[in-house]
C-alpha cells in the first residue's frame, strides 16, 4: 500500500524566545515492511542544526528557534509503501541489547494493578506469542480509550487505576507487563491511516514485543490488533520519551500551545 503524509506541528509561544533547541523524530525508518520513497521537513521561523541516528536507530534532526519567534511550524511531507507482515518486525537491531528492553522506565513501572494483571497471565502455559495477544485484549478490556483524560506524563499505573486512556497509555501499560513477565518490549510511535478519515489530530503509537521465533512483533492495543500495510513506523523507544515526535528546551518564555494536523491517505500506485 502507499501512503500519503503530512503531518504539521505549530508551536505558539506567549513570549519571544530568547533561545530554543528542538528535537524532532518525525523522519520514518527504513525497517521491514515499509519503503520511505520521498520524505522532506519545511521549517517556519526555524531552522536544521544537524541530523543524526539515536541509539534507536531513530532519525533525529534538531533545529533552533529564530530568536524573538513567538510561532514555529514543522511541516512533514512524504509517500511511504508499506506492506502486511502481521505485525512481525524480525529480528533485532540498533545499538541497545535486548536485555535493555526488560527494565522499566518511570511510565512503565508496574504498580499493584499491573502486577495483578501480569500474575493471572503468567499462570497460563501457552506460547508467548499467544499470551501477548491475550494481555493486548485485557488491556482494552480494562481501560477504555478516551481522550482528554491522561498527558504525555501521566504513567502506566496510574492510566491503569483510572480505566481510561489513549494509545500511549494502552502502550506503556502493555510494555511494562510484558518486561514484569520477563518480555523485552518497547515503544512505537507512527501515523495510522484510519478507515473513516483523511485528517486526523494526531500520529498514532503502539508497542512490540520480542517472541524468540519471530524477533520483534507490533501490537495496537487501542485497536486490537497487530499492525498491517496501513501503519508507518516512525521511532521507537524504553517509552514515550525516547520516541516522542518533538522535545526540546526553551528560554525566554513560559508556556507554549502546542497544535498538531495529521493527514494519511492511501495512494494508488501506478503500474
Amino acid at each position: 500500500m502507499r501512503l500519503s503524509i503530512r503531518h504539521t506541528t505549530r508551536y505558539s509561544f506567549d513570549s519571544p524566545v530568547v533561545h530554543a533547541l528542538q528535537r524532532l523524530r518525525l523522519t520514518p525508518k527504513e525497517t521491514q515492511g515499509q519503503e520511505i520513497l520521498e520524505w522532506e521537513m519545511d521549517y517556519g521561523n526555524a531552522y536544521p542544526e544537524l541530523t543524526y541516528e539515536d541509539q534507536h536507530h531513530n532519525t533525529v534532526t534538531l533545529i533552533s528557534v529564530e530568536e524573538g519567534t513567538q510561532e514555529v511550524t514543522v511541516t512533514c511531507r512524504g509517500k511511504v509503501d508499506t506492506h502486511d507482515h502481521a505485525g512481525v518486525i524480525g529480528r533485532h537491531a540498533g545499538h541497545l541489547p535486548l536485555w535493555s528492553f526488560l527494565g522499566q522506565t518511570d511510565r512503565t513501572r508496574p504498580g499493584p494493578g499491573l502486577r495483578k494483571l501480569a500474575e493471572e497471565l503468567r499462570a497460563s502455559d501457552e506460547s508467548r506469542l499467544d499470551t501477548l495477544h491475550r494481555l493486548s485484549g485485557a488491556i482494552l478490556d480494562r481501560v477504555a480509550y478516551k481522550t482528554g483524560t491522561t498527558d504525555s506524563r501521566t504513567t502506566a499505573e496510574e492510566a491503569f487505576a483510572a480505566q481510561n486512556g489513549v494509545c500511549q497509555d494502552h502502550a506503556h501499560i502493555f510494555i511494562g507487563i510484558s518486561r514484569a513477565m520477563g518480555i523485552p518490549a518497547r515503544y512505537v510511535s507512527g501515523y495510522l491511516m484510519m478507515n473513516d478519515r483523511i485528517e486526523q489530530e494526531a500520529g498514532h503509537a503502539w508497542a512490540e514485543a520480542y517472541v524468540d521465533e519471530l524477533g520483534w512483533v507490533g501490537f495496537d492495543i487501542s485497536n486490537g490488533i497487530s499492525p498491517d500495510e496501513r501503519y508507518v513506523r516512525v521511532a521507537t523507544g524504553r517509552d514515550y520519551r525516547d520516541a516522542a515526535p518533538v522535545t526540546g528546551i526553551s528560554f525566554g518564555n513560559t508556556s507554549t500551545v502546542l497544535e498538531v494536523d495529521v493527514a494519511v491517505e492511501q495512494q494508488q500506485v501506478q503500474q
